[in-house]
Parts: structure tokens; C-alpha cells; sequence
């Protein structure tokens, strides 16, 4: 019997385009029956261990027709990584459900491994995810999802695998300035004695193009209206926003011609199919709500909304099959009637209560704002992640 200890060294989480460092741990426990056998009888072969990471994708057929050879064929994906030590997903009685998408090369991280009573091995498993690589999304019509599978074999016992799920975030951009860079040719002169400029990690581009698409501050102004008049005066002070931030805005009602009851913001997604992907003609869009902010605010001047931005959702993103795009949903309720103004005391020494009208004539308009979310650092986004970083398994 040997013990197998998996770990991620760095959370759950990584961007396109890092680089995966997964820590294994062979242990052979010490077994007090094994003092009477001999020497050679006594220690524990693993004839080889190897891993491999795969994204696999998978549809809803009511809602996702695809073609003929719409994604590699699992036989493209065998040739693709020399097919003979390939975990593939789809094969086996407990296979996945879906198609391969993306398989990396797999990697052999021994061969006839021996262990003593008390001994251990520790082997560390790299590959570097490909920055055009989808990102991790559960959605209603598609969902891609990330493994780590490690596979070992005793000999003459069947393969144990284990499968460890991953989080892939995606920075558009990123592969935009990587070409940029490659293409770019120094304008200084070469000099040996000068030590080369060593090339900055995925991660640290990946911030930079973050923190210049979410930190350009630019308040928006929008003036809400219906076929009355006008509602009130909303402020976005921005439109793009990353992972685990607030959306702020502010509303002003002293602008207003028409009172305005009540008021709701909700941050929503649109999954969009494809067109040649699309099961029927007209299909609509997908659309699920997350945080919402909720007021009343008749007789209000002026208020303000905050919505938090989860970090379990995926930012937008557009591939193949699906885009995902963001929005805000507003609700307004406004009356289609004046109210009664409230007589205020010309005595400060007086006091008088308003008492709201027990009927109102209402009516709700709806108005959607489209927005960008982008991804954040994976170290803040696995502080979320449900899936553990450690996972252990017994190969008899």
C-alpha cells in the first residue's frame, strides 16, 4: 500500500497562460508485519505515475446544436498528445460527459518507483495553460470546466486516477501583448556586456492590463425618463470592474417631473449562443440575476447603490460557441398620478406627520445598462473557491 498526498502549491485559481506547479508525495507507511519478510519482499513498486490537465466542455442539447466537427475530435486529441499515456476524460465506465477541448501533452514523473517501509518521494508536476484557453464557466447552455488527472499503476493492477478540479480566469488582452511583444524589435543597440532584460511573468502582465482597464475613473451621467417625464439623474462613475469590487453609483431626484416610488438595481448575465450553434431560429438569450440593490425613495433627493461583485462568477467572454456579457438591470416605480403635497408648518415650533395615500396608480419601467467585468488576481479569487487544494488517495 502506498499513500499519495496531492497539492496545489498556490490555490485553486490561475489566469491563462501561468504556469501550474502540483506537488505529489509517494509515502510507503510503515507496517510492523513487514519486519518478518525479507528486505526485497518488503519494499513497494509503482510501476510509473503520470499527469495530465484536460478542459472539457459540455452543452445542453435543447439549447446547443453542434456541428458535424465542430472542436478536435477525440482522435485529434489522441494524436495531439501521442495518444499511448493520455488520461483521456471520455474514457472508461466513469468517462465525462463532453468533448476535449484542450488536453495538454501528458507528463511521465517516473518509472519504477521503490519505496521502503517509512520512505517517500516527492515529484512537482509544471505546464503552462495556453492564454487562448476558455475559462472555467458553469453555464446553462455550456460549461467548461478544468481537471488535473493523475494516474498510477502497481504492477499488474489496474490504473488508480485521481482528478483534480481547477479554476482557469482569462485577461483579454493578454495574448494581444504578448504578440505585440514578440513582433516588437529593440531599438537599442545590442550589447553583450549588458545583461538581457529577463521577460515579466503572465501574472504580473495579466495585473498591469487589469489595472488599466478598471482604474480609468470618468463619471457617466444618464438622465432616466419615460413618456411622463423624467425619473432622475443617474451617476456611474465607472463602467469596468473586476472581480470582488462594488459597483457605485449615485441617483439624483431633484431633477425629477414625476415622483419616483421605489427603485431596484440587479447585477444580471446574458449567456448568447452562437447562431450556427443555436438549436432553433430567434433563440434568446440566457439571462440570471446575481446581487441586487433595493430602495424606496419617494420624497428622497438624492441616494446611492451598492452592488458587490461576486468572485465565484466568470467575467465576460466570447468563444466559439457562446459570449457572456453583463449588465444592470434597473426597475423603476414611478406614479402616474401628482400626490398630494404635504402642507409644512409655517411655526417651527409645530409638527405635522405625513401620512401616505392608501391607493397609488403605479407603473414599472425597466432599463439595462451594459458593463465590463473583468477577471482579478487568482490568489483573491481561490479565497473563494470551494474546491480543496489538497486531495489524497491509497494505491493497493
Amino acid at each position: 500500500m502506498i499513500e499519495v498526498k496531492a497539492n496545489l502549491l498556490r490555490g485553486s485559481t490561475f489566469l491563462a497562460g501561468e504556469t501550474i506547479e502540483y506537488s505529489l508525495i509517494f509515502t510507503y507507511p510503515n507496517n510492523t508485519n513487514v519486519e518478518s519478510r525479507s528486505s526485497r519482499d518488503a519494499v513497494e513498486v509503482l510501476a510509473w505515475a503520470s499527469a495530465q490537465i484536460h478542459c472539457q466542455c459540455t452543452v445542453s442539447e435543447a439549447r446547443v446544436r453542434l456541428p458535424k466537427s465542430p472542436l478536435p475530435t477525440q482522435a485529434e486529441v489522441v494524436t495531439a498528445t501521442n495518444g499511448s499515456t493520455s488520461f483521456l476524460p471520455n474514457r472508461g465506465e466513469k468517462g465525462e460527459r463532453g468533448m476535449c477541448v484542450f488536453s495538454s501533452v501528458p507528463k511521465i514523473l517516473f518509472c519504477d518507483l521503490q519505496l521502503s517501509p517509512g520512505e517517500s518521494k516527492k515529484y512537482i508536476y509544471r505546464e503552462t495553460l495556453p492564454m487562448d484557453a476558455p475559462p472555467s464557466y458553469k453555464g446553462q447552455a455550456v460549461k467548461y470546466s478544468y481537471k488535473i488527472t493523475i494516474g498510477t499503476q502497481r504492477v499488474n493492477s489496474p490504473i488508480k486516477l485521481l482528478r483534480v478540479p481547477l479554476r482557469v480566469l482569462v485577461v483579454n488582452g493578454i495574448l494581444e501583448m504578448k504578440k505585440q511583444s514578440e513582433e516588437q524589435e529593440p531599438v537599442t543597440p545590442s550589447n553583450p556586456f549588458l545583461q538581457e532584460e529577463e521577460e515579466r511573468p503572465v501574472l504580473e502582465k495579466s495585473m498591469q492590463i487589469l489595472q488599466c482597464a478598471t482604474s480609468r475613473r470618468g463619471p457617466n451621467y444618464y438622465n432616466i425618463t419615460n413618456a411622463r417625464g423624467k425619473v432622475c439623474k443617474f451617476c456611474l462613475f465607472r463602467s469596468s470592474y473586476r472581480l470582488g469590487e462594488d459597483i457605485v453609483g449615485t441617483f439624483d431626484f431633484t431633477v425629477a417631473t414625476i415622483p419616483c416610488v421605489q427603485f431596484s438595481v440587479t447585477l444580471q448575465s446574458e449567456e448568447v449562443v452562437s447562431d450556427e450553434y443555436c438549436c432553433k431560429a430567434g433563440q434568446g438569450c440566457t439571462t440570471i440575476s446575481y446581487t441586487k440593490h433595493h430602495d424606496f425613495c419617494l420624497h428622497t433627493n438624492k441616494t446611492y447603490m451598492a452592488l458587490p461583485i461576486p468572485l465565484q462568477i466568470t467575467p465576460g467572454f466570447v468563444t466559439d460557441i457562446v459570449a457572456l456579457k453583463w449588465k444592470l438591470h434597473f426597475e423603476f416605480v414611478t406614479a402616474t398620478q401628482p400626490l398630494e403635497t404635504h402642507p409644512i408648518p409655517a411655526d417651527q415650533s409645530e409638527s405635522s406627520t405625513w401620512r401616505g395615500p392608501i391607493d397609488m396608480q403605479v407603473e414599472t419601467m425597466v432599463w439595462d445598462m451594459p458593463i465590463n467585468i473583468y477577471a482579478t488576481n487568482p490568489l483573491q479569487a481561490s479565497c473563494s473557491a470551494t474546491a480543496g487544494t489538497t486531495a489524497n488517495f491509497v494505491v493497493f
